[in-house]
């Protein structure tokens, strides 16, 4: 296919976006190339400036769950926008959606909204420093939280040592208070609160990893880190802006049954609008102002097209009863048929699915933490993605991204994503040295 309009646009953009993008991975870097711009979407579909169709498994990194322009969600948006986009003071929309997430998420007994994820994890982190007075936040590397300086470390020579900036910008002061340690790796958490005793505020974790692709917690890894956080009198926060409402209604908790102390929730529950949000216990939430003592505050925190779209996602969630039960069996017949594929080929690799959440790594090694999810191939997969995009499949352009299913996809998009990837390594196998 060719794609001129879009790299036109990208090259209009250049001059007047830094990068050309308004978030780094949508430049194509990891991938090469340059950027396919989008003009309209619709269910499981989009379609780009070129006027070529794609089966959508990025899916605004989420949020669609319902897939592209869901007329209940896009009719809920248009009302909302009829009466006033923005008023800077309560409305009952907020109290309507809180009352939604609070009685499916199992942990939940108070929330606040934020505009987008980052926000949310930055605000929860202070809470638990706040509720706890004390400093120090154990991450694990590879989980992503948002661009907040906090959680933009890396690890340093050993599980024991703090954190390094892993972006020019970030102070070192902020990166002494984040503990980096390897997902999978209780021992290692155990160990720095050994290190550290009496300064951990609280430890942040995607109880399902989508963010190095997606990893999935080995057995008893975060029932250890809910026996230590306990044990520690530390803060447990299950960062589930990916997880929330797309693995399980009531996220990863429900599908564990482990309560953390505080949840952090976006995408789904705006239905493609931007929005964060964080909850948990009556008492821990109760040290938030007005009420306690942990400022939080946000003009658009709340905003009416937000809360519309997302009451109409999470009804629709609420009253679907079979819906996770047909995306998990949708998504299970797509990497299974992925496997079998890569098998057909010789092409080494590992898959994962959790509800409607994939991954597909090209290593022959377990993929557990990032350490092993880094000894993918690369440049496989950017042969692979760019082939699949020609034949109207529409990848993340990084091999460590999650990739998503809608309940607007069907059976038809699965087994047209298995023919075109059985053509596409044909393709790429025949043009490999």
């Amino acid at each position: 296919m060719t794609y001129e309009r879009s790299i036109a646009a990208f090259s209009r953009a250049r001059n007047v976006i830094a990068g050309g993008v308004n978030s780094s991975v949508r430049a194509f870097k990891a991938v090469g190339g340059s950027p396919v711009f989008i003009k309209s979407g619709s269910g499981a579909i989009v379609y780009d400036v070129d006027g070529h169709e794609y089966v959508d498994y990025v899916l605004s990194w989420g949020p669609l769950l319902l897939g592209h322009a869901n007329p209940a969600v896009t009719k809920a948006i248009a009302a909302a926008a009829a009466r006033g986009a923005s008023f800077g003071a309560p409305t009952e929309a907020e109290t309507e959606l809180a009352e939604l997430i609070c009685s499916m998420m199992p942990s939940l007994d108070r929330v606040r909204f934020t505009s987008s994820g980052t926000e949310a994890s930055m605000s929860a982190i202070r809470l638990a420093r706040g509720y706890t007075r004390r400093d120090k936040i154990v991450k694990f590397a590879g989980c992503y939280h948002g661009a907040a300086d906090p959680f933009l470390i890396s690890a340093g020579s050993s599980a024991l040592t703090l954190g390094i900036p892993s972006s020019p910008g970030v102070p070192r002061a902020t990166a002494a208070d984040t503990i980096v340690v390897p997902y999978n790796d209780p021992d290692a958490v155990d160990a720095a609160f050994a290190a550290h005793s009496g300064e951990i505020a609280g430890v942040i974790i995607e109880p399902y990893a989508g963010n190095m692709g997606l990893v999935l917690p080995q057995s008893q890894f975060l029932e250890r880190l809910r026996e230590t956080c306990t044990r520690e009198r530390a803060v447990l926060i299950f960062d589930e802006v990916m997880t929330g409402f797309r693995v399980a209604r009531g996220g990863v908790q429900e599908r564990v049954g482990i309560r953390p102390d505080l949840t952090v929730l976006g995408k789904v529950i705006g239905g493609g609008l931007p929005i964060g949000a964080f909850g948990g216990s009556e008492d821990v939430m109760a040290y938030l102002s007005p009420d306690g003592p942990v400022f939080h505050a946000g003009t658009l925190s709340g905003n009416p097209l937000a809360m519309a779209a997302g009451i109409a996602t999470l009804k629709a969630v609420r009253d679907d009863f079979t819906l996770f039960e047909r995306l998990d069996v949708l998504t299970g017949l797509l990497t299974n048929g992925l496997a079998a594929v890569l098998e057909k080929h010789g092409v080494a690799h590992q898959t994962a699915h959790a509800g409607s959440m994939f991954g597909l790594f090209f290593t022959a090694d377990p993929v557990v933490d990032l350490a092993s999810a880094m000894k993918s191939d690369t440049s496989l997969y950017a042969k692979y993605f760019h082939a699949m995009l020609d034949r109207g499949i529409l990848l993340a352009p990084s091999q460590f991204e999650s990739g998503f299913v809608s309940s607007a996809h069907s059976t038809r998009d699965i087994e047209r994503t298995l023919a075109a990837a059985d053509d596409a390594f044909a393709e790429i196998g025949a043009a490999a040295p």
